[in-house]
């Protein structure tokens, strides 16, 4: 298994709100995360920091392996790690109202668990064709599940920001979880929607899939991203799934 990730300020922002890293923990079982902060000041980037930091070192004290305790871990570790910013949110008044997105996989030999809350993305991409496996919790996605917009017009649409979930909250967070098998060469996609913002769902596949080294693929999708206008934060995470992964 293979995995390599780059974060870009993009071309429009001064700060970079996202922030993703890869931890291991006693069995072995690597853990990708990755988190796109929000909030005034520097509180998004301390959000998605803290998000990214503090579950990758409670992942390195575990030694899970199953599937289904992987899957309640990662529904305990983020509604802590939820508690935790909206706490710090209200004791530092400069961190007030400060979030952040999370998508996150644990990747075993045979399966990969994702999680995500927020809008930020995990596809995958199997025998050339590429697939979304997490749902944006956002208004825009709210509304073209609704059948009020279409797909074409969410694209543009002027509050396509607004999250309906987010890690910050007060109360208790709603995390998605599901767990796929691998296939070999399979590629899994972790990005910020300064990417999908950017660039197409065909586009984005059409880079993953070229001959190549993963960390070029990387730099590209990131590099292409920009030149479209590099509107936000941009940040990638691909991991490619080899023979030779245990």
């Amino acid at each position: 298994m293979q995995i390599e990730y780059q974060s870009d300020v993009g071309r429009r922002r001064n700060t970079n709100q996202d922030y993703a890293s890869v931890f291991t923990n006693r069995s072995g079982i690597k853990l990708a995360v990755l988190a796109d902060g929000m909030g005034g000041h520097r509180a998004g980037d301390i959000a998605s920091q803290m998000a990214v930091t503090n579950l990758g070192t409670a992942w390195e004290e575990q030694e899970l392996s199953d599937d289904e305790k992987i899957a309640q871990w990662f529904i305990k570790s983020i509604q802590d790690e939820n508690t935790m910013i909206y706490q710090r949110g209200q004791e530092q008044p400069e961190y007030s109202g400060m979030g952040t997105t999370i998508v996150a996989a644990a990747l075993s030999d045979e399966r990969f668990t994702i999680a995500n809350v927020g809008d930020s993305r995990a596809y995958l991409i199997r025998e050339n064709k590429i697939m979304q496996l997490t749902e944006d919790h956002s208004l825009v996605n709210e509304l073209v599940k609704s059948g009020e917009i279409s797909e074409e017009m969410a694209v543009n649409h002027p509050r396509k920001n607004i999250l309906t979930r987010s890690v910050g909250m007060p109360g208790t967070v709603e995390v998605d979880v599901s767990t796929y098998f691998w296939q070999l060469k399979d590629r899994l996609l972790l990005c910020s929607d300064g990417l999908t913002n950017m660039l197409s769902e065909e586009m984005i596949g059409t880079i993953v899939n070229q001959e190549g080294e993963l960390a070029d693929k990387v730099n590209e999708l990131i590099a292409r991203a920009n030149e479209a206008g590099g509107a936000d934060n941009i940040t990638v995470l691909l991991i490619e799934y080899k023979e030779d992964c245990a």
